[in-house]
């Protein structure tokens, strides 16, 4: 019973906080956090419980938008021997692949079969659908010929690796804008978005991610440069699995 009170005692001290608003659920602070007491929740850092933050601070500098404070408040006591057990635990789900594991999903060690691809039935290679250059998107200036009145495609540099049919189903036509939500700043990103789209009014705009939790920085990116933009026009949003395959695809 003393144990049970020990661990529930709250005291004023220092603990993380954390603005979901600004957070771009990267997962840089889970991975520097060696308590593991952050995790990503539907695509932003929670804190797994207020006993496992020692308030130390290791986390802030993996945050590249400045999503963390330490703050001082009412908590939990740090309580050791529950990050011991907590640890422990986690480390056993990361072992064999947890999806729940609380490092940041984008990044878990994972190796898929080889699949066979079909036997072509002529010596004719398939051709590139690229029409344009450059691609990456800090690199692309809003005033190029290709982006006026386009169907734009902004795609997560990943996608094109996991994607067999990327050329086909979703380079042919569109012109193409490249980067990757986790390592750039998103917040050069939109503005650089809204940029694009004011000056090429483009014809669509499509999103295609992949399905870890920090990829989602770029379709948020696309969104609300668009909006910022003021165009009136939806975003389409295709999900690519790790394993090929196209998950799902929706408007925003």
């Amino acid at each position: 019973m003393g144990q049970v009170l020990e661990r529930n005692r709250r005291m004023r001290r220092k603990i993380v906080k954390i603005d979901h608003d600004k957070c771009n659920g990267c997962g840089l602070c889970v991975s520097a956090c060696a308590e593991r007491a952050l995790q990503l929740v539907d695509g932003k850092a929670m804190l797994v419980s207020e006993s496992y933050c020692d308030g130390l601070g290791a986390c802030l500098p993996g945050c590249p938008v400045g999503a963390i404070t330490i703050e001082e408040r009412d908590a939990r006591a740090f309580d050791a021997e529950a990050v011991e057990e907590h640890t422990g635990a986690a480390a056993v789900h990361a072992a064999v692949g947890s999806p729940h594991g609380h490092g940041c999903p984008g990044a878990a060690v994972r190796t898929m079969a080889r699949r066979e691809p079909p036997a072509r039935t002529t010596e004719a290679r398939e051709v590139s659908q690229l029409t344009q250059w450059p691609v990456q998107l800090m690199l692309v200036p809003p005033g190029a010929a290709f982006l006026a009145g386009a169907d734009i495609l902004v795609c997560a540099d990943c996608v094109p690796f996991a994607l067999a049919d990327f050329h086909s189903r979703y380079l042919g036509g569109r012109a193409v804008l490249v980067g990757c939500p986790k390592f750039d700043d998103l917040a050069l990103y939109r503005e650089k978005l809204k940029e694009i789209i004011a000056a090429a009014e483009p014809r669509s705009l499509t999103v295609v991610r992949m399905e870890v939790p920090c990829c989602g920085g770029i379709a948020r990116a696309v969104v609300e440069a668009r909006d910022a933009a003021s165009l009136d026009l939806p975003v389409t949003v295709a999900t690519v699995g790790i394993n090929g395959e196209v998950l799902s695809s929706e408007s925003a």
